[in-house]
C-alpha cells in the first residue's frame, strides 16, 4: 500500500482539549469559493465565540475552541459526550443564508465544515438549516442486519459491472430502502467515504485504524457499486444513510483532517478474498452497546490500533488471514490516470502539462494559487503553485504531486470546470 502522511498532531492530541475549525465556503451552483462570507461561531447555548471572513479561497482561519480531553474518545466504556458541538451561522451578500447546528470539534484534530450556499434569485430572507446529529459511537442508532458479505453472481444479471470501478458520484438515499419520501444526494465518492467514516469512527483513534476503518467503509460501498444492489430491487440510488442497512451518511456534517488525508491517499482500495472478483461487504459494529461475531468491531479496532498493530493485522484479525487489499481497476470521471510515479521538480512529460493545466484552470477560481505556464516541464514555479493548492485542499504541503495530490487536482478540476456534466 501506498505511504500515507498521519495529519495528527501528537503533541495536542496529548494534550487535549483545544481542537481546531476551519469553514470553507462554496457556491452551491458552480463550486466556486465565496469571499468575504462571515461566519459566526457559538456555543450551544447560543453565546458568539468567534466572527470569521472567509479569504479568496473560500476559507476562514483555523479558530481553536474548548474539547472535552482526549481519553475520553478513547475510552470504549466512556458514556460522556467526547466531542465539542458549535452552531454556525454563514452570511454572505448575494446569497441565503445558511444556519448549522451540531458542528463536531475532537481534541487536537482539525475539523472542517463545508457550507455550500444558493445565490438568492429573489428578494427573500430564506435561509437554509443544516442539523448534524450526535455521532453513532454516541448517540444510539439501528444495528446493521447481517447480510452474505459476498453476493451471488446469477444468470439474472444480479452482477452488472465487469470489473471493480470507483464511481464518481454516489447517490444517497437519506432514510431506509422502503421510504420513498426521503431525498436523495448526489455526493462524490470520496467526500461520502470521508462523512460515513467521521460520522462513525473518532478522527483521534490510531492511525492504523482510521485506515482498517476506511477500507472496510469503502468495500463496502464498493460492493454496493459493483453488485448495483439497489437498482437491482427497483431503486434509483446507490446506497442509503440507514445504519441498519449501510452507513451513516449526514447531510452537511463537518470533516476531520486526520481521515481526510487517509481518504484521499488510499480512495481507490477496497478488500477482497481469493478467488472472489467482488469487493467484500465489511460489516462491523461499535463491539460495546452491539456485538457482532466474524465482523470487525469499531472499538476493537482501537484497541488493536493502540497495540501497534497494522491495518492489515487489525483487519485480518476480525475478517480472517485470507482478507486482502486490493485496488480498483478504474477510476470514474477522471481525465486520466495517475501516472504511476510522483511528479516533483525535474520531470517532464505530457503527465506534467495535463496536471498544469488542470492546476492552472483551477487557479482562475481559487486565485490563491499562483497562475503557471503549461509547459510539460516541472519547475519551481509548478511546484509552489502544487504547494498553495494542497495548502488549501488539506494535503500535506510538499510541492510534489503523488498519487493523492494527482487525483485531489482530477477532482476539483471536475469540480470547477463541470466536466462531469459533460460525459
Amino acid at each position: 500500500m501506498r505511504g500515507y502522511m498521519t495529519g495528527v498532531r501528537a503533541c495536542e492530541a496529548a494534550a487535549g482539549g483545544r481542537g481546531y475549525l476551519q469553514v470553507d465556503v462554496v457556491n452551491e451552483e458552480n463550486n466556486f469559493p465565496i469571499q468575504d462570507a462571515v461566519v459566526t461561531v457559538q456555543e450551544e447555548d447560543g453565546r458568539v465565540l468567534e466572527e470569521l471572513a472567509t479569504d479568496n479561497s473560500g476559507q476562514t482561519e483555523s479558530v481553536e475552541l474548548d474539547t472535552p480531553p482526549l481519553a475520553l474518545s478513547l475510552e470504549s466504556e466512556n458514556t460522556v459526550r467526547p466531542y465539542s458541538v458549535y452552531n454556525l451561522h454563514i452570511s454572505a451578500p448575494g446569497y441565503e443564508a445558511v444556519d448549522i447546528t451540531g458542528t463536531e470539534v475532537l481534541p487536537g484534530i482539525t475539523a472542517i465544515q463545508p457550507v455550500r450556499m444558493r445565490p438568492i434569485v429573489v428578494n427573500t430572507d430564506q435561509m437554509a438549516n443544516i442539523n448534524i446529529p450526535g455521532h453513532t459511537l454516541y448517540e444510539t442508532y439501528p444495528p446493521k442486519i447481517a447480510e452474505a458479505e459476498i453476493k451471488p453472481v446469477t444468470e439474472s444479471g444480479e452482477i452488472v459491472l465487469s470489473r471493480v470501478v470507483v464511481p464518481q458520484t454516489i447517490v444517497v438515499h437519506d432514510g431506509v430502502p422502503t421510504d420513498r419520501s426521503a431525498k436523495d444526494y448526489y455526493v462524490p465518492y470520496r467526500d461520502y467515504i470521508k462523512n460515513v467514516a467521521c460520522s462513525e469512527i473518532y478522527a483521534t483513534w490510531p492511525q492504523a485504524t482510521i485506515v482498517a476503518n476506511v477500507l472496510a467503509i469503502m468495500s463496502f460501498t464498493l460492493n454496493r457499486v459493483y453488485t448495483e444492489w439497489y437498482r437491482n430491487q427497483g431503486y434509483d440510488f446507490t446506497i442509503t444513510s440507514s445504519t441498519a442497512f449501510d452507513h451513516k451518511w449526514i447531510y452537511g456534517r463537518d470533516i476531520f483532517d486526520t481521515i481526510s488525508v487517509v481518504v484521499d491517499d488510499i480512495f481507490d482500495s477496497y478488500l477482497s478474498r481469493p478467488d472472489v472478483k467482488q469487493p467484500i461487504l465489511t460489516q462491523y459494529c461499535d463491539g460495546v452497546r452491539v456485538s457482532c461475531p466474524n465482523w470487525m468491531t469499531q472499538w476493537g479496532s482501537c484497541a488493536l490500533g493502540e497495540q501497534g498493530y497494522s491495518p492489515i493485522e487489525i483487519l485480518r484479525s476480525f475478517y480472517g488471514n485470507d482478507m486482502y487489499i486490493n485496488t480498483a481497476e478504474q477510476i470514474s470521471g477522471i481525465p486520466a490516470s495517475f501516472p504511476g510515479t510522483d511528479l516533483t521538480i525535474g520531470s517532464r512529460g505530457s503527465k506534467v502539462r495535463q496536471m498544469q493545466e488542470q492546476l492552472d484552470a483551477i487557479a482562475t477560481i481559487y486565485t490563491a494559487i499562483p497562475r503557471i505556464q503549461p509547459d510539460g516541464i516541472y519547475g519551481p514555479a509548478t511546484a509552489e503553485a502544487v504547494r498553495t493548492f494542497q495548502s488549501i485542499f488539506g494535503l500535506p504541503q510538499t510541492g510534489v504531486v503523488d498519487f493523492a495530490t494527482w487525483y485531489k487536482i482530477s477532482h476539483i478540476y471536475v469540480a470547477v470546470t463541470r466536466i462531469a456534466e459533460l460525459n
